[in-house]
């Protein structure tokens, strides 16, 4: 054999001994997101012991912006493990603490990026959980309470284009599952929408205001048995706050929020959910702040007005351990400044779907909906529980 020969064999063999290891690395990395007891894909163990950085791919399906995606690096601090053993010490469930930094963009030219992170100290008697971002978002403005510019259809496109931050301390109150926070959020954003197409969005020229900064009071209950998705318990809170020019805003103004999503097990494989969610704003609000309705089917800030309110319920089927489908139905109303809430139209968003457990030890469902609002339909990729 020449040396020509030799030399062939020698880099085919290194190169069939380079892809062997490579098979066997890659079947014990897929071996480690099989689960032992049903054999399906899972990634409880994963999760559970993660710790340092980890990618999380984002895929934005807002019909308001577009499709889009992007991507963010989450650095956990001490694993889910780690704030397993810290609850058995304290007597509460401690979320692990999280810090994050990412970007994404969408068809229609909006982008953004951010970071931000949640922490939990003192045997987690407090929490904070706050963020700073940058941000061009591009939106359209049908009016105060949606129906369109001029009675019909028509709409302003507007972008928004700055910074924004919220800061947010929580304080628990003695051993129950109450926290009492304080919030600091704070928009630097320069509005680009021009009135003079149309005097017909019935706003006032400090609604286009570009700096609000206010401080807020939220109390906060939470008592579901999962929090990613929910069988059984309920979460709910009450936030207010007040922006001022002694604060750093351009204008004077109040929003305030209360809402509840309820679970309820019906059976050992159904679980009905129920949500209230209520918003409202007094004073000079700027317009990109005004409350809209927020529900799957529905694109952000269509329908906006100085009071809104939700009422949905979903039901899911759990028709095996893996596998489930649901169905949503929802509806709201926008009004305030020119109708009154028996004067305000309903509108209604229904849906289905379906749910894999992708972690079993978690009790972390995700999946993909369909829902369909007055403008048509969508998609929406959910990780847990469809309800913020």
């Amino acid at each position: 054999m020449n040396r020509t020969a030799e030399w062939a064999l020698r880099a085919l063999s290194a190169v069939g001994l380079s892809a062997f290891l490579l098979c066997e690395q890659a079947h014990a990395f897929l071996e480690g997101f099989i689960d032992s007891q049903d054999h399906h894909l899972d990634i409880s163990d994963w999760l559970i012991d993660r710790k340092g950085f980890l990618p999380v791919p984002i895929v934005i399906t807002e019909p308001a912006v577009g499709y889009g995606g992007g991507v963010a690096l989450m650095f956990v601090r001490n694993s889910l493990r780690d704030s397993g053993e810290r609850a058995r010490e304290t007597g509460h469930m401690t979320p692990p603490d999280i810090f994050v930094l990412g970007g994404a963009a969408t068809e229609n030219g909006t982008k953004a990026a951010f970071a931000g992170g949640m922490v939990s100290f003192d045997e987690d008697r407090w929490r904070y959980r706050g963020g700073v971002g940058r941000a061009d978002v591009n939106l359209s403005f049908y009016g105060i309470g949606g129906t369109g510019l001029g009675g019909g259809a028509h709409s302003l496109a507007y972008s928004l284009d700055g910074w924004m931050s919220s800061q947010q301390v929580l304080r628990r109150l003695g051993e129950s599952d109450n926290w009492l926070g304080l919030r600091w959020i704070y928009l630097d954003l320069n509005s680009k929408l021009d009135l003079s197409q149309d005097p017909r969005s019935g706003l006032g020229p400090d609604q286009t205001t570009r700096r609000t900064s206010g401080l807020g009071l939220t109390l906060e209950h939470d008592t579901r048995d999962n929090i990613f998705t929910p069988s059984k318990g309920w979460t709910g809170a009450l936030d207010a706050t007040f922006y001022s020019p002694d604060l750093g805003s351009d204008t004077r103004f109040e929003s305030y929020r209360g809402h509840v999503f309820a679970y309820w097990p019906i059976t050992e494989s159904l679980v009905l959910g129920g949500r209230l969610d209520g918003r409202a704003v007094s004073g000079r609000t700027p317009f990109y702040m005004l409350p809209f309705i927020d529900m799957r089917g529905i694109p952000a800030a269509r329908y906006q007005d100085e009071r809104t309110a939700v009422a949905e319920t979903e039901l899911r089927w759990n028709f095996t351990p893996r596998w489930a489908v649901v169905g949503f139905v929802g509806a709201g109303r926008a009004w305030g400044q020119n109708t009154s809430f028996s004067e305000a139209e309903n509108v209604i968003s229904r849906g289905a779907g379906f749910r894999y457990q992708i972690a079993r030890r978690l009790g972390m469902w995700v999946g993909l909906d369909y829902a369909k609002g007055p403008e048509g339909g969508t998609w929406y990729i959910q990780v847990g529980n469809a309800w913020r």
